[in-house]
């Protein structure tokens, strides 16, 4: 089943009118920079990189959800940045593909045609704290696993559910 079929029913979860989000300029970040985004067109920043605090982030338009995960024990509420609304707010067109990479290295390639508004999430909060990078901070790519297993519980996904992510490449 296409995955457009599968994630549509999570658009009418708790979301901000895109409009809002699109209007709102990006403010400079004032705290500890917690995602970079390179390859930018130089209309959205002149040197093609952006970078993002954790007030930034949230200054977009905060999404949550509970869910289990092969990582955590129970159940736990993350907070975050659905991916959609970054690339929204970007700009970026919507067949890009995009390479997130963690602290170690490690990357993953996620197609915007495989997002939605609801997810992946660039999950910023567990359970109303933010998470430090022992615990798989700043930044942990995070599905609604329970909400749709034969969606969400894939290898893909899994491999997707990138943690200690803190930089985006778009590819030009």
């Amino acid at each position: 089943m296409p995955a457009h079929r599968v994630l549509l029913p999570l658009l009418t979860l708790g979301l901000l009118p895109l409009a809002a989000v699109a209007d709102q300029p990006l403010a400079p970040p004032e705290g500890d920079i917690i995602l970079t985004v390179s390859g930018l067109d130089p209309a959205m920043a002149p040197d093609g990189v952006l970078a993002f605090d954790r007030a930034g982030l949230a200054a977009l338009g905060p999404v949550s959800f509970s869910t289990t995960s092969i990582w955590t024990e129970g159940r736990h509420a993350f907070t975050g940045i659905p991916l959609w609304t970054l690339a929204q707010k970007l700009n970026l067109p919507p067949d890009a593909k995009v390479t997130l990479r963690a602290m170690n290295d490690y990357q993953v390639d996620i197609p915007l045609t495989e997002t939605t508004p609801q997810a992946p999430l660039l999950a910023y909060e567990m359970d109303g704290k933010p998470m430090s990078v022992r615990d798989k901070g700043p930044i942990w790519v995070v599905y609604p696993y329970d909400a749709d297993p034969r969606a969400f519980q894939t290898v893909t996904v899994f491999a997707r559910s990138i943690w200690q992510l803190d930089r985006i490449e778009i590819p030009r």
